[in-house]
């Protein structure tokens, strides 16, 4: 079905040619401070360094309300209007590090399109979904969803550094009556305990790392102690909204439960400033595998250029780009959603033209429950028994006779 305007091919960006230059962005990610890059009217500028840096005080001066907000940037009509509308539906919350990174005079600034309410997010589309990714259905227990034969989503909490304006479990995030209970994560690893099955779990929700160290530890370690359980994965955007949380403590923690595995979401490379660099290069140090899934975001990131130059700098901050998602049909993110074709002209954009280490996949999180469904380009041209004839980066066509 048409979704507003978003399904015109015509409004996809074309790939960048060969050895383009990338667009104008902040200094090299070694180099950049957080601490308002962009100038502003930040209400922050007096507090001390190490306030500034000590998470706990990030998360209790979150921005959540208009007149917050009207202190840090300088507000449309849209926005104003959304950020009283939008809270009946989804709270907002920013972080100050993360509000540090707004243009404070710029409404399509990505940073601010992703954190601060919009107009579009007070309309929906006829095919939004209230559980775009049928995560309920496949839940055996509160806060397991079990859908693929050996790994499970492990729901943790409803809280997050930062509400995301394009979050696709916004019918629980920010919640309070979502939250995970003693009860419930004691039901949650009691049935990862009972299948046997499950070598993989997933730790999300939420963000696990809002939990404390010694919760996120107590958690890991009765994990761990399950013979069957092979690896966790951490779903984490901490290290993009909320760099101040990966610290000495919460490393020494992870190191005792390895193997750890981290998936973070970056979108742009405006937020791979030094605190993010640090964040990682701590969680690398202490032997986490790091990895990235960026949703594709109309205004964001939706254009081959900025994709590359933020993927060349996950690569220096040593975190794999893994997932490129299409944007959910969760409800009021249909002003975010792309054409398909725009991922994958991004992919064909990167193929060849840069390491392979910088080319993710590109996936439909399907709705109903559909799982993770590769749509990258076809490089194949045709096959005819045992000759493949493969079309390369460059375009050239080639044949491969299978023995």
């Amino acid at each position: 079905m048409k979704l507003d305007d978003t399904s015109d091919p015509a409004a996809a960006p074309a790939p960048a040619p060969p050895g383009a230059a990338p667009p104008a962005d902040p200094l090299p990610v070694s180099h950049v401070r957080s601490r308002f890059p962009l100038g502003g009217r930040s209400i922050w500028r007096g507090v001390a360094e190490a306030q500034w840096n000590d998470w706990h005080w990030q998360q209790r001066e979150r921005v959540t309300r208009l007149e917050q907000l009207e202190r840090v940037i300088r507000l449309s009509d849209d926005e104003r209007r959304a950020v009283v509308d939008a809270e009946a539906h989804f709270h907002m919350g920013i972080t100050p590090y993360y509000a540090g990174l707004m243009d404070p005079e710029d409404p399509t600034c990505p940073i601010r399109l992703q954190a601060v309410p919009s107009a579009g997010e007070l309309s929906s589309s006829p095919v939004d979904l209230l559980d775009p990714l049928a995560e309920e259905r496949d839940m055996p227990v509160p806060g397991i969803t079990h859908r693929y034969p050996d790994r499970v989503l492990f729901y943790t909490t409803h809280n997050c550094p930062v509400y995301c304006r394009h979050c696709t479990r916004k019918r629980k995030v920010a919640d309070p009556t979502s939250a995970a209970a003693h009860a419930q994560i004691d039901g949650s690893i009691a049935y990862i305990a009972h299948h046997t099955e499950i070598r993989d779990v997933v730790i999300s929700g939420g963000d696990p790392l809002s939990l404390s160290d010694d919760r996120l530890d107590d958690i890991l370690g009765r994990l761990r102690a399950i013979p069957h359980v092979e690896i966790f994965r951490l779903g984490t955007r901490n290290l993009v909204t909320l760099p101040q949380r990966i610290t000495d403590d919460l490393v020494r923690m992870l190191r005792r439960h390895h193997p750890v595995y981290v998936n973070t979401h970056f979108n742009h490379p405006r937020e791979c400033t030094a605190e993010a660099y640090e964040a990682a290069r701590r969680l690398a140090d202490a032997g986490c595998a790091l990895g990235n899934q960026m949703v594709l975001l109309r205004g964001v990131n939706d254009d081959p250029r900025i994709v590359k130059d933020l993927n060349h700098r996950l690569l220096m901050m040593r975190i794999r780009p893994y997932y490129i998602y299409q944007c959910d049909l969760a409800q009021g993110i249909s002003h975010f959603r792309t054409p398909i074709e725009v991922g994958r002209r991004i992919i064909r954009a990167l193929r060849g033209h840069t390491s392979g280490l910088a080319v993710p996949y590109f996936v439909v999180d399907a709705p109903d429950g559909g799982g993770k469904i590769p749509v990258n380009p076809d490089y194949v041209v045709r096959h005819e028994g045992k000759r493949w004839v493969l079309r390369n980066w460059a375009g050239k066509e080639y044949t491969y006779v299978e023995p």
